[in-house]
């Protein structure tokens, strides 16, 4: 999932993944001094210094920030909304990278990113040492444990006596955070599309573009819900989120099925329902082959992992795999990578979805 260029063990990196993308979707967390500094706001200037609680610890931007060093943590969303909001410039070391993507455009622009030089430690990003000698005036983390000092990373507290500020994204206040707050918890368990659009409108407030991510959120907002007005009314055929490049996530060597948060909001906005709702976070990791048979798929979403898989190959394999799917008679599938997850490109997901949950209507 992370470009060659990182080195990182394949099986580490999905090990890693596999907490991050346990959890759901929902209201990000993290009240502000300011109104609104996570949530839609009327579009204006921002008003520096601007303060605002972030995951417990008091952060402060006396200026739009101009070093930024975006974190690893085996994603995505946070280096594509910098991307999306044309906010390029003030990256100064990106280190987050899949290097496949439901919006082809998006691989060239992070490729384009410095990079710093930067190389992961045993834990899969950037080790203390290296974050501050590159001196950022910001760190971003897509968690709360992209500051655990256990895992050889730079603390909040270390970074905020470098004068650097650090930020994580707010719906994930509770990864990582053993001390999280209910509030914390029930955001992280409870992520939706709208926790994607909620960082972006942080990064409008922060970098003082609030105009630019007004409208951004606007334009994606409009694209999911015109689909859903399109879909309204049909019946939500079952669909299965699977990552065949992932197989390291499950117990038992089956690709990876995505359920619950982010990944049933995208499934429902495209008129579907998840093959595997209800399940807990951890039916990714426990999922067996006889579950995986007889579960109902109308509708094969094949997830792409790195660069090199095929979707339409790794569909034919699934279906040969499973021939009492629904899906696997009529041969519908769709192929999908980041736009399932925690970021900006839900929007892309839930058209690509639509087209084959609902064809034609």
């Amino acid at each position: 999932m992370r470009p060659s260029r990182l080195r990182r063990p394949l099986a580490a990196a999905l090990s890693a993944l596999a907490a991050l993308t346990a959890a759901g979707c929902g209201d990000a967390a993290g009240s502000s001094r300011e109104p609104s500094a996570t949530a839609a706001a009327p579009a204006g200037r921002t008003s520096y210094p601007l303060t605002f609680d972030n995951c417990g610890t008091n952060v402060t931007f006396q200026r739009p920030p101009q070093r930024v060093l975006i974190l690893n943590g085996t994603s995505v969303g946070e280096v594509e909304s910098f991307v999306l909001l044309g906010l390029e410039k003030h990256v100064l070391a990106n280190a987050q990278s899949y290097g496949v993507s439901d919006d082809p455009s998006m691989i060239a622009k992070i490729k384009a990113l410095p990079t710093g030089g930067l190389t992961m430690n045993k834990n899969f990003d950037v080790p203390a040492e290296q974050v501050l000698k590159l001196k950022p005036d910001l760190v971003v983390s897509t968690w709360s444990g992209g500051f655990d000092a256990k895992k050889g990373f730079a603390t909040r507290e270390q970074l905020a006596a470098a004068g650097i500020t650090s930020l994580v994204n707010p719906v994930n206040c509770a990864m990582g955070k053993p001390e999280a707050t209910p509030e914390e918890q029930r955001a992280y368990q409870n992520q939706s599309i709208n926790s994607s659009l909620e960082f972006l409108l942080l990064l409008g407030r922060i970098f003082d573009v609030q105009h630019r991510a007004v409208d951004l959120v606007g334009k994606l907002r409009a694209r999911i819900e015109a689909v859903r007005m399109r879909v309204a009314g049909r019946p939500a055929k079952k669909v299965l989120i699977a990552y065949p490049g992932m197989a390291m996530m499950n117990a038992n060597g089956l690709p990876a099925v995505m359920t619950g948060g982010i990944y049933d909001d995208v499934i429902k906005a495209a008129g579907g329902v998840n093959a595997f709702a209800g399940q807990t976070a951890d039916a990714t990791r426990t999922l067996n082959r006889e579950q995986l048979a007889t579960a109902q798929v109308d509708v094969l979403a094949v997830g792409l992992f790195t660069p090199g898989e095929k979707g339409e190959e790794e569909a034919a394999k699934l279906f040969a795999a499973y021939p009492h799917w629904a899906a696997s008679k009529t041969k519908t599938y769709t192929v999908v990578s980041d736009g399932v997850y925690l970021g900006p490109l839900n929007a892309w997901a839930v058209e690509k979805m639509s087209k084959v949950v609902h064809p034609g209507d």
